[in-house]
């Protein structure tokens, strides 16, 4: 197993997202973009989640080219990337947004479904490789934020570029046969998705991740607004990140303890409490470092129980279309939704109200676990 040239190219492609994710809306917020404006773009970013990965998927569940699919995406979302330095308009930035996300986005899911190939049938490793995209999120969230404050938040596109550089270079070193075509029997799409079990978990998924719309949006502006710097707020992030790094360490431990069911029930009570202290209690620093410590919880250990879930649920040639679906309802409906509602609310109903109902989404996908998830 090609261990570093895949851990590199997660390590580049999260801290790409340690830069979107919590700078973009800032960056954004710099040019003068309403709160809802800034929830629209966001949420277009996580739209094209919904069809690029099926596209995508589609596309390398009957080539077994996968690895020229995640290098063809890396070149061309830069590419469309570069469009944000020709313009600063409002409906400029959708376009060019929208174009790059739905190559960008087509690239993980592929490039997850090659990873499980490479893992075999040592399956529980995954969180060690995954791991080190963990790590470039920290990296990147951390050192960015301390060089962003004030009016240098205009070089965000320029370092984001070289990261989506980065993503593509990363891409061409790894194998592309290892990924191969399987040629095997297989139940039709639509069987798998009759199975409770399964669509149980998408819809689970949906809502886990529309609950995490405000944070992914609107977080770094919320504390800017309570006074926390740059530097601290990257701080913020990048514990919450390192406290999935250590739950990916032990979770191979974690799962035969205490089975994949119980583990992801948990893990959706623990985003609705970090939901109401962000909302609840934004002045106090140990809460803050408490919240974000909670995303061991909320993204470290549902992401490793769901996508091996996914895993098992979605075999053969069903496995790219199985990871697809998984970013596309998550990360791209849920994501979305997440994020628009935000942006409507956040000035409409207030900031502690948008968190409580993040509270309220991870409750309901808590009690969807719990009746639809087989133990």
């Amino acid at each position: 197993m090609p261990y570093w040239r895949l851990s590199g190219f997660y390590f580049f492609y999260f801290a790409s997202l340690g830069v979107l994710i919590p700078y973009w809306g800032l960056y954004l917020k710099s040019l003068g973009f309403t709160a809802a404006a800034i929830g629209t773009m966001m949420a277009t970013i996580m739209a094209t989640k919904i069809i690029s990965p099926n596209i995508w998927g589609w596309v390398a569940d009957h080539t077994g080219k996968r690895m020229a699919i995640v290098r063809l995406g890396g070149l061309l979302s830069v590419i469309a990337f570069a469009g944000v330095f020709v313009s600063q308009q409002y409906w400029w930035l959708i376009v060019v947004m929208m174009l790059f996300s739905f190559f960008w986005n087509a690239t993980l899911p592929q490039f997850e479904a090659t990873t499980f190939s490479h893992l075999g049938e040592h399956t529980h490793r995954y969180s060690s490789v995954r791991l080190w995209g963990s790590i470039g999120f920290i990296v990147a969230v951390w050192i960015i934020g301390q060089q962003l404050e004030g009016e240098k938040i205009s070089f965000l596109p320029l370092i984001l570029m070289g990261l989506f550089i980065s993503i593509w270079f990363s891409s061409l070193i790894v194998p592309e046969e290892a990924a191969g075509h399987a040629h095997i029997t297989h139940e039709p799409l639509k069987t798998v998705l009759k199975r409770p079990e399964v669509m149980g978990l998408l819809v689970v998924c949906f809502f886990m991740q529309m609950g995490h719309g405000p944070y992914y949006t609107f977080y770094s502006i919320y504390m800017q607004d309570y006074g926390y710097s740059l530097s601290v707020i990257g701080f913020l992030w990048a514990l919450g990140v390192f406290a999935e790094v250590l739950v990916f360490m032990m979770m191979h431990k974690l799962v035969p303890k205490f089975g994949l069911k119980r583990l992801l029930i948990t893990s959706l009570l623990l985003a609705s409490l970090r939901w109401v202290i962000i909302a609840l209690f934004p002045m106090s620093m140990p809460l803050m470092v408490f919240a974000q410590i909670l995303h061991a919880a909320s993204f470290g250990v549902y992401h490793a129980v769901a996508i091996q879930l996914v895993h098992n649920y979605f075999v053969g040639q069903n496995q790219g279309k199985g990871q697809a679906l998984y970013s596309s309802v998550s990360f791209g409906a849920g994501g979305a939704m997440g994020s628009l509602y935000a942006g409507y609310t956040w000035e409409s109903l207030g900031t502690t109200t948008t968190f409580v109902v993040a509270a309220i989404i991870s409750l309901v996908a808590a009690y969807i676990a719990y009746k639809k998830i087989p133990t």
